[in-house]
C-alpha cells in the first residue's frame, strides 16, 4: 500500500529560515537559555518553599 503522492526523491531541497542569519540563531539560543534557566530557578523556589511550608 503506498500512498504518498512522491514518486522520486530526485531534485529535493532543504529550506533553512535562519542559517544564513546568525543574530537570529543567537537570540533564540538565549530565549532558550533564559526559558530553561527561569524554569529551573522557578521550580527551585516553589520546591524551598512547599518543603518549608510543610
Amino acid at each position: 500500500m503506498n500512498t504518498s503522492p512522491i514518486d522520486s526523491w530526485d531534485g529535493a531541497e532543504a529550506v533553512f529560515t535562519f542559517a544564513d542569519k546568525p543574530a537570529v540563531m543567537m537570540l533564540f539560543l538565549l530565549l532558550a537559555l533564559a526559558i530553561t534557566f527561569g524554569t529551573i530557578v522557578i521550580a527551585a523556589m516553589h520546591e524551598k518553599h512547599a518543603y518549608n511550608s510543610h
